[in-house]
């Protein structure tokens, strides 16, 4: 693997490792300081969605600029916002409304460095690598958070959620300084005369369109990530704040990302033509917490829930991100990518603050159990679709029935 990907690598890592305690140690700051649900739901709601409102441009960016320095950029202005709330509640000066202001900042230019991650990492590998430099990347993320996420529930138990947050506003600055030093070789070919923003966001938009596949499970994600996110985002805290424990909690996100490791362990291996199938396929295990802590809310039964929640998830992950990199052409992947997150994320804060106002008047595990059945929907849904099911995978040279790859 070459220098490039593995600077990337360790970057995204440094990255994952601060970003387990972010959602730790912010759903606790606000718990403590108004005990609601619905508070929760609100600031990571209002993050959600200022991200959301900036990836298309985060896309167009990505494609036009170096995608290392945006991301340079993007995590410095996101150290500021972290170090601002935890100062906020380090001091016991928070409000909502200023977390929800520096969460909002922070989703926005997350929002920008987002695309141009995830289309740097085929810039960085050869294209025979590709589903082997995805699996080792993923595994990086899985690697840190399992040591962030149970460090995370310990920090915010013994010192309080603020520390927690100085972690992750740390870690942003490192991991700057890890981009500024890739460089990857330049494109094969001269870059055409850049068109205006909107005309390249109409570009991006008929290359998401023309793929059944993609825009099908898109949409599909987008009802599954509603469900998971205000379960896990809002509702799981909120029920581990008055069942498990906090420290329990960091401990079943660990419990997740080792199952993560495992999958991404196995996805590295696999051989499959229908990729892409096996991997949505996978995702149905990510109802299992829902359902086993909406039934019984127990450390053990939901860190084995978790685990395989875990594996699934890797198994789409890398199915996904190899389908992405093989079928869509290099200069327009940054923008399909920010086409990708805007139609799977939308919804997001949707669940995020509806969640709360539902579950106060159903009650917590009873909504997580809700969220389990939407979760199962979309899966159906992305299923229904023949081009999901049949999507052939371009399997290495060497390997029993490669074709050579060409990408219109």
């Amino acid at each position: 693997m070459t220098r490039a990907f593995r600077l990337l690598v360790a970057g995204r890592a440094v990255d994952t490792f601060g970003n387990a305690f972010a959602p730790i140690a912010l759903a606790f700051a606000v718990l403590d300081l108004t005990g609601r649900a619905g508070d929760l739901g609100l600031v990571v709601g209002v993050r959600t969605v200022c991200n959301v409102a900036f990836l298309l441009f985060g896309g167009v960016l990505a494609d036009r600029l170096p995608k290392n320095l945006l991301m340079v950029g993007a995590n410095l202005v996101a150290a500021l916002t972290q170090g601002a709330i935890a100062t906020l509640v380090l001091t016991h000066a928070a409000t909502i409304p200023a977390l929800i202001g520096l969460s909002a900042v922070n989703g926005a230019v997350a929002a920008l460095a987002m695309p141009a991650s995830a289309a740097l990492l085929p810039r960085t590998v050869a294209a025979d690598y590709r589903q082997r430099a995805i699996a080792i990347s993923r595994l990086s993320f899985s690697g840190a958070m399992i040591i962030g996420a149970p460090l995370a529930g310990v920090v915010v138990a013994a010192v309080g959620p603020g520390w927690g947050i100085v972690v992750d506003a740390g870690t942003f600055l490192i991991s700057a300084g890890i981009f500024a030093l890739i460089r990857v070789p330049a494109a094969d070919t001269p870059a055409p005369a850049r068109a205006g923003v909107l005309l390249e966001l109409r570009t991006g938009w008929s290359e998401f369109r023309a793929h059944t596949w993609l825009w099908v499970v898109v949409v599909g994600a987008c009802v599954t990530n509603l469900a998971w996110s205000g379960a896990t985002h809002v509702l799981a805290p909120a029920l581990a704040d008055v069942t498990i424990g906090r420290r329990a909690w960091g401990l079943v996100l660990a419990a997740q990302t080792a199952g993560m490791i495992a999958g991404g362990l196995l996805a590295m291996r696999l051989r499959l033509r229908r990729f892409l199938r096996y991997g949505v396929l996978a995702l149905f295990a990510m109802a299992a917490p829902l359902i086993v802590f909406g039934l019984s809310p127990h450390l053990v039964p939901l860190a084995g829930a978790a685990f395989l929640a875990g594996v699934g998830l890797e198994q789409f992950s890398v199915a996904w991100e190899t389908s992405m990199q093989e079928h869509i052409p290099a200069d327009r992947l940054a923008r399909v990518y920010s086409y990708d997150m805007v139609g799977s994320f939308i919804a997001v804060p949707i669940g995020e603050m509806a969640v709360g106002p539902i579950a106060d008047h159903v009650g917590l595990r009873p909504a997580l159990l809700g969220c389990a059945g939407v979760l199962v929907a979309g899966l159906l849904g992305m299923l229904i679709s023949s081009d999901v099911r049949t999507l052939r995978h371009r399997l290495p040279r060497g390997e029993p029935g490669h074709v050579e790859e060409s990408v219109p």
